[in-house]
């Protein structure tokens, strides 16, 4: 669970300005309303259209963060529910795949989880704002949510604990107080069949409540023999507001999902089918359900003084087993060992937290003051087998049926509770100079408990992080701004945390008129007391130690809304990783780059839409191209991937001002390479065709 809390999230969180008060108004001095530049907080949610708009002007992160995105001090991202829809992105790998510096599914086949990286780092993952910490090992369902933003580089001095590479925040989709009616029926490949829907409004006859119920079911295989991807998912929520400065919601979901979590993998000495099966039908086998409750609570004080409260309970079971190939370079002869793998976890957790911020102004001087309290209180329980399964014969493929027992190795119970105090001051100057600081303070009380021996050891941490920047307004148009800022990852007993501190700079240009970002940056991020998964000879998965590692890159991205008619997205990201001290298996690793950390990435997806194409009205084309430059597959670099283009591809049509038909083809020229190597090859994707039809109300 403290792994799964790595990475960063919080990068943007100081750079925030905060606004003043939800009132409208142009008359700042006689109202009281108090405005940060062009920053400024929206108190009962996200004001931009994310359903109808490709380029976002505001971030919001729970409300922890609710700024313009051109004065925020961080290198940011934000993927809208309309480009959810144009893309037909189904993961949250597919909505992150166009985003700039990210790396995504290079696990190929295996499907236990959500795989990316940001600059080279694992990614702290929250929702609406609250760490999913010990809920991380779920695939998130991109239907709950109506935007995800991405915030590169970390900043734990707002969010806490995190790794420095960056965060991933997804915005639940909430009540509105207006008419939602979507559903949508979907075929594709490899059997899919799926229904989604959406339906809120007020109440009737109570004009200060809404309601809003989301669902989906999914019955589909996967791309290789005797696999399997159900899934079904259910959110209801209320929200009452009782009058136009305080909003209450409550929402409620569940997800369920069955599927398959690996191939087994494939044979190492040369290119298998993507459809071949190496595992065991009836062993390979992954079962998730996850519950949540969240409130959501907002009210605006006046005089400049707003409030905001975050609280969320969630349980997990997550139980999976899967037999893989174990292979080797000169192997001879067609018998390949294979071993089994799998654990039984269960989770439960409740985290919260009190924001209060005050705006004010001293002449020229602009104030914004953010002061709050976090808390986390989870528990994690977890059994992990593994063992020696039959072999299979390549040339004769024949399978043996699930292992008669299982072999447990470990098994623990990890309790753990956090309290967190952090405060962020932002101060702006004739509304062209941003000033931001901030301070964290982390008290963690971690247990862990040997289920087969009873032994019992634990740890109490506090750790202290802060930030800085500085954003200059060129002109309304263009920003630049520099930061500096820490990250602490989630500690383990006996290990001392592992500690990073970034360096950024970097401009935005938001030209007037138009409806479009530009954003770059250049950034140093260092990373202490690293530890890796390497793979051991016998074939299992330890972590060790390889002391300090170091990324130096630049990210590009551009978000354009050309006319009504064509929107682009486009990125580019160089990296250059580097171990700068470390020993992994006795070897020493300095001057190595990190895997998976390719040194290019870039991508651009187009939509162009030919207005009444047909006589039932639109016709959308949509075509994408993502580019993947090679990176090493092991911490010696002895083995290193090709360098990979694919094509993505859409077209829409209107069927009536209310229907309409998609088609949507990811890797479209069916492309093949290997994203991950080790006892085994996996593969990226095949191409994938999905025929969705929509309709609303």
């Amino acid at each position: 669970m403290i792994n799964a809390l790595r990475s960063g999230t919080a990068a943007l969180a100081l750079l925030m300005a905060m606004p003043a008060l939800a009132q409208e108004t142009s008359e700042d001095s006689e109202s009281g309303v108090v405005r940060l530049g062009t920053i400024f907080l929206e108190v009962f949610g996200i004001a931009d259209d994310d359903a109808n708009s490709v380029v976002a002007s505001e971030l919001w992160v729970g409300g922890k963060v609710a700024t313009s995105i051109l004065d925020t001090p961080a290198s940011v991202s934000v993927i809208t529910e309309k480009e959810i829809k144009l893309r037909d992105a189904a993961t949250t790998e597919e909505v992150l795949q166009y985003s700039a510096g990210i790396h995504t599914d290079y696990y190929g086949t295996d499907d236990r989880n959500d795989y990316f990286l940001i600059r080279g780092f694992q990614a702290t993952t929250y929702r609406d704002g609250l760490t999913l910490g010990s809920m991380r090992g779920v695939r998130e369902e991109p239907l709950a949510y109506e935007r995800v933003e991405v915030l590169r580089g970390a900043n734990s001095a707002l969010f806490g604990v995190a790794d420095p590479g960056g965060s991933v925040n997804f915005v639940t989709r909430q009540p509105k107080f207006e008419r939602i009616a979507d559903t949508s029926l979907s075929f594709g490949s490899f059997g899919r069949k799926e229904v989604t829907f959406d339906f809120g409004n007020e109440i009737p006859g109570a004009s200060n409540l809404a309601f809003r119920i989301t669902g989906k079911v999914k019955d589909s295989e996967l791309e290789y023999a005797n696999s399997q991807d159900d899934s079904t998912f259910l959110m209801a929520g209320v929200t009452w507001r009782p009058s136009d400065f305080t909003s209450l919601s409550l929402i409620l979901d569940h997800l369920d999902r069955s599927g398959t979590p690996n191939s087994g993998g494939y044979p190492l000495d040369r290119e298998y089918d993507r459809s071949e099966f190496f595992g065991e039908p009836d062993f390979n086998y992954h079962e998730v359900e996850r519950s949540s409750a969240t409130v959501l609570l907002t009210h605006d004080f006046g005089g400049g003084l707003s409030l905001r409260g975050n609280l969320r309970y969630s349980d997990l079971t997550d139980d999976f087993g899967y037999i893989y190939l174990y292979d080797y370079a000169g192997r001879a002869g067609t018998s390949l060992a294979r071993y089994y793998f799998g654990g039984d976890s269960s989770a439960e957790e409740l985290i919260g937290n009190v924001i209060v911020q005050y705006d004010t102004t001293f002449g020229n001087v602009a104030s914004s003051t953010l002061a709050g309290v976090e808390f986390r209180d989870a528990t994690s329980k977890s059994a992990s087998f593994y063992g020696l399964a039959a072999p299979i014969d390549l040339a004769n493929p024949v399978y043996s049926g699930a292992p008669g027992s299982v072999s447990y190795y470990s098994g623990s119970q990890s309790d753990y509770t956090t309290k967190s105090l952090f405060v962020t001051q932002n101060l702006s100057f004739n509304e062209r100079l941003i000033a931001s600081f901030g301070l964290r303070r982390d008290f963690l009380d971690v247990t862990s408990t040997d289920l087969f021996t009873s032994a019992v050891s634990s740890g109490d941490f506090a750790e202290t992080s802060g930030r800085a920047a500085l954003t200059y307004k060129v002109t309304d148009e263009i920003s630049v701004y520099a930061s500096y800022v820490e990250s602490v990852a989630p500690p383990s007993i006996g290990v001392e945390p592992e500690r990073g501190e970034q360096y950024e700079i970097g401009a935005k240009y938001a030209p007037s008129g138009s409806n479009a970002l530009f954003s770059a940056a250049l950034y140093d991020l260092s990373k202490q007391n690293v530890t890796i998964a390497v793979v051991q000879p016998d074939g299992t998965i330890t972590r060790e130690t390889i002391g300090e590692s170091r990324v130096r890159g630049f990210d590009f991205e551009a978000r354009v809304e050309v006319n009504d008619r064509l929107s682009v997205i486009g990125s580019y990201s160089y990296m250059d990783s580097e171990i700068v001290r470390g020993v992994v298996r006795g070897a020493v690793m300095d001057g190595k780059a990190f895997t998976t950390a390719p040194n290019h990435i870039a991508s651009v997806w187009a939509n162009y839409t030919l207005a009444d194409a047909v006589p039932q009205g639109d016709v959308t084309l949509g075509l994408g191209l993502r580019y993947v430059g090679s990176y090493f597959f092991d911490a010696a670099n002895t083995r290193k991937s090709d360098d990979a283009l694919l094509v993505d591809a859409s077209l829409a049509m209107d069927l009536s001002d209310t229907a309409s038909l998609q088609l949507s083809v990811s890797n479209l020229l069916d492309e093949q390479h290997v994203v991950g190597s080790g006892t085994a090859d996996y593969y990226n994707p095949g191409r994938e065709i999905g025929l969705t039809l929509r309709k609303s109300w």
